[in-house]
């Protein structure tokens, strides 16, 4: 690890929780790049379908727990 590094390292060991937090929220935003407005407009899209299928009965939800049993389960084989 480099001297510039390391010196960050320890500074940004020297912060808050909340600034740790916020700085790991802006380098993750600044790695993911430049949101696409079609991407996230496509999701909302989605998750109002799913929402409607929801409320008038052709789908029935599955509790997050049970989901994240299934998950653990598959990721243990």
């Amino acid at each position: 690890m480099s001297g510039e590094v390391a010196e960050l390292e320890a500074r940004i060991q020297a912060l808050s929780v909340a600034e740790r937090v916020e700085l790991m929220r802006t380098l993750i935003a600044d790695l993911d790049g430049v949101a696409d407005a079609k991407v996230d407009s496509a999701w909302l899209e989605e998750a109002q379908r799913r929402q409607q299928e929801l409320i008038e009965g052709r789908v029935q939800g599955v509790p997050g727990e049970r989901v994240f049993e299934n998950l653990r389960s598959r990721l243990k084989q």
